[in-house]
């Protein structure tokens, strides 16, 4: 019988990436000649497509959690729950895929030809600069409807994309910093976080406190109220609710901003048992998925 690592030798020879995720019903939402982008399929939170396939290396890369791979360490994300055995198996029934048990001539010839898993290229940060220079950050900023709520709160972020060969290419997007230094970047293209995963603590009323699942959404609250003074707790991750909750603790009235998604009620529910006297105000953007989906939806009104 083969072993489940020589079926994953197999897996890697006879299928691709994007084939595995068309089987899966996913679907890309831009196209290049090396490089397809999709709606994270590993994140319900995705809204901004981030998750990138290489054609060219067959490896893909989700800047949203910073992970990235070969197909096998995409299926054992996605279906997190089961074993290796189990993951390997779920993929060939996906793809109607059948491995032979015999055919070690080509065993040996996949194990020569395949090499290790290729890495995806490290982000890092070259330059931080302060908002207001950047005339496509700025127009990508006033796409979102949040252009003079941003004045404050967001700088420049310029990086660079280094292979394994050490070739560079450089981007920059709008960025928003966390606890731990690290930065939310968002264009139009590209969402993810370069640097450490945390919240965002904005520390001004000692009372009241509104919260909120990103920073867009903080940014649409604030072009409604720019007079405010609560204090603020941006998650940049619903995988972060527990930190957030535990900020809160100090607070005695506590808004709440999460998205009219499955990921945001579920987290709704999780805040409002862990501190009950907090209040879902959510009913602001009452037929969109988040504040900031009413703010555009607002200003398309005002165009036409």
């Amino acid at each position: 019988m083969l072993s489940n690592s020589v079926k994953a030798l197999e897996i890697r020879e006879q299928v691709s990436i994007m084939d595995f995720l068309n089987r899966l019903g996913f679907l890309p939402q831009s196209k290049s000649a090396n490089e397809s982008i999709f709606l994270s399929p590993l994140r319900d939170s995705d809204t901004t497509p981030s998750f990138s396939v290489n054609n060219k290396l067959d490896v893909w890369f989700d800047h949203g959690i910073g992970k990235g791979g070969s197909i096998i360490d995409f299926a054992l994300l996605y279906w997190k729950g089961l074993s290796f055995p189990e993951v390997i198996q779920k993929i060939q029934d996906t793809c109607n895929l059948i491995i032979p048990e015999n055919n070690s001539t080509k065993r040996s010839s996949i194990r020569k030809r395949l090499k290790p898993a290729i890495k995806i290229p490290n982000y890092k940060i070259e330059t931080i600069k302060p908002y207001g220079g950047n005339e496509i950050i700025n127009s990508y900023l006033n796409s979102r409807g949040v252009l003079k709520a941003a004045a404050y709160h967001i700088s420049e972020v310029y990086y660079y994309v280094e292979d394994e060969k050490k070739l560079r290419k450089h981007f920059f997007a709008a960025g928003w910093q966390n606890e731990l230094g690290g930065w939310e970047v968002r264009n139009k293209y590209f969402k993810g976080c370069l640097g450490k995963k945390a919240i965002t603590f904005i520390n001004c009323d000692p009372k009241h406190l509104a919260v909120f699942e990103g920073f867009f959404n903080f940014l649409s609250w604030l072009t409604d109220n720019p007079d405010s003074t609560k204090s603020i707790i941006v998650l940049n991750s619903l995988s972060l609710l527990d930190s957030g909750i535990h900020k809160a603790k100090l607070y005695s009235h506590i808004d709440l901003y999460f998205d009219h998604d499955k990921s945001g009620f579920t987290a709704l529910q999780t805040w409002l048992k862990a501190l009950p006297y907090s209040v879902d105000r959510s009913s602001i953007y009452d037929g969109h998925n988040d504040y900031n989906d009413k703010l555009i939806g607002s200003l398309k009104q005002s165009k036409n």
